[in-house]
């Protein structure tokens, strides 16, 4: 437990329900529990049993049940992926990206990149929308359009300087087709890789692969930008090395091309004329160099960067992390005038659209595609690192109950029965402070074990 002056700046009734939990008879399990969760914001609680048996004998080697808990429960963690909701999930989720992408880009053989994909051409692209009216910015050393020199944390940045004028709609819009921009783009990135290189679509194709892992981010005005890793394989992917022709120059040239071809025709509706939904004419693509070797744009910039956004979503604009029935309740939650537009846009043009389920994805000013997503052949996926991490939490767990190895005893066959029922989910105020506590305990073990080793890339830890 912290001390009593971390204690007194509690409300009463988070302050009862700490006393409560430290006097209670299972207080240790329960401080264990949430341990395990890493001091989860919003743990699953699960009730049930799970029995271990010798397949041959019948003999039991492990019995657990939850009705020994406190409460007759077990806490798992929530595996949220947004900070706002669990930054302990949500740090855990980054680390999982951060593998993922710092392997396509170095190479991991145990996750499924060879160390010679460093050799391979690859960029840092990053594709944004149009201009849906003038906004509040910081041009350099001159004052914005509004005639102030605002600070880089003024709240009016990203706003409307004239929201009368501002086209809200075709911002949500944009947003909510921001996925189908995208999937355009790998397909005309492809045919103007295979243009440049004097080469069929199909030759090119047998000649070369392009691979990518990409996030969305939200800018302050609220509109959805893609930030992407693009790199050029052989034939065979990663394994193998990329055709002459394959350059950098020509990745760069093919991606700028590619882009600027791109179009989603929305159709009229209502009120709203025909569309042609483009990227915005702020493309960058930087070449990504070698860790350590004095590049603006590394390895290990692209990667803690990719999987820093990886957590956030549209509440960093100012509006909520969940859902939004009706208008009236942008007041009640206080939600700041520009994200409300927003908001109120996607639940006006729901009923002009309702295919695209914009008021589902409102509170998310439309957008409704993956934040984060790979192509298959990039490198291993989060499914796979998060299996790695099941088996070493699993074969902790056999050394500490004494149970057989299967990969030492291929002998010993064993049966586990187990029966579980979703018991509910959250916090006590009391177990939350407690959480926060272990959270922000575990965090500083880790910053400090990274800075006992030198050369430990950011979130090196986070699935171990």
């Amino acid at each position: 437990m912290s001390d009593t002056a971390t204690m007194a700046g509690l409300d009463p009734a988070t302050l009862a329900d700490v006393l409560r939990l430290a006097g209670s008879e299972g207080f240790d399990r329960i401080q264990d529990q949430i341990r395990r969760t890493g001091g989860c914001s919003d743990p699953i609680h699960l009730q049930g049993s799970t029995v271990t048996r010798d397949a041959r004998s019948g003999h039991v080697l492990h019995s657990y049940s939850t009705d020994a808990e406190p409460g007759g429960r077990l806490r798992l963690a929530c595996g949220n992926r947004r900070a706002s909701r669990c930054p302990s999930c949500a740090w855990t989720y980054a680390g999982d990206t951060y593998h993922l992408i710092r392997a396509g880009l170095i190479g991991d053989p145990a996750k499924g990149t060879p160390p010679t994909i460093r050799e391979h051409p690859r960029v840092f692209a990053t594709l944004t929308a149009p201009s849906f009216g003038p906004v509040h910015n910081r041009p350099g050393n001159r004052p914005c359009a509004c005639g102030i020199h605002h600070q880089e944390d003024a709240a009016e940045l990203g706003t409307a300087l004239t929201p009368a004028t501002y086209d809200y709609a075709g911002a949500v819009l944009w947003n909510n087709h921001a996925s189908d921009l995208w999937r355009y783009f790998t397909i005309y990135l492809r045919r103007e890789i295979a243009r440049r290189a004097g080469l069929t679509q199909k030759a090119a194709h047998e000649q070369s692969r392009v691979s990518f892992g990409k996030v969305a981010e939200y800018q302050k005005r609220g509109a959805v930008h893609f930030h992407a890793v693009i790199r050029f394989d052989g034939p065979d992917g990663p394994d193998s090395p990329p055709p002459h022709w394959a350059t950098l120059d020509l990745l760069t040239d093919a991606i700028h091309a590619a882009a600027a071809r791109v179009a989603v025709d929305v159709p009229p509706a209502g009120d709203q004329q025909a569309r042609t939904l483009l990227w915005g004419t702020q493309l960058d693509v930087q070449p990504i160099g070698a860790f350590g070797n004095g590049e603006d744009i590394t390895e290990q910039a692209v990667a803690s960067y990719v999987a820093k956004y990886a957590t956030k979503a549209a509440e960093t604009t100012g509006t909520v992390d969940r859902r939004i029935g009706n208008k009236e309740a942008l007041a009640l939650l206080g939600v700041p005038d520009h994200p409300a537009r927003l908001i109120a846009a996607c639940l006006d043009l729901h009923a002009l659209y309702p295919e695209r389920k914009l008021r589902d994805w409102a509170h998310m000013l439309g957008f409704r595609g993956h934040f984060s997503t790979k192509s298959r052949r990039y490198s291993t996926t989060l499914g796979a690192l998060r299996q790695v991490r099941a088996d070493y939490r699993a074969a902790q767990q056999r050394v500490s109950l004494g149970l057989p190895d299967p990969a030492d005893h291929p002998e010993t066959t064993v049966r586990v029965l187990a029966h579980w029922t979703y018991a509910g989910h959250g916090n006590t105020p009391g177990e939350s402070w407690l959480a926060a506590n272990i959270r922000r305990d575990i965090q500083h073990s880790r910053e400090t074990a990274r800075e006992e080793l030198p050369g430990q890339l950011a979130l090196e830890g986070a699935d171990a």
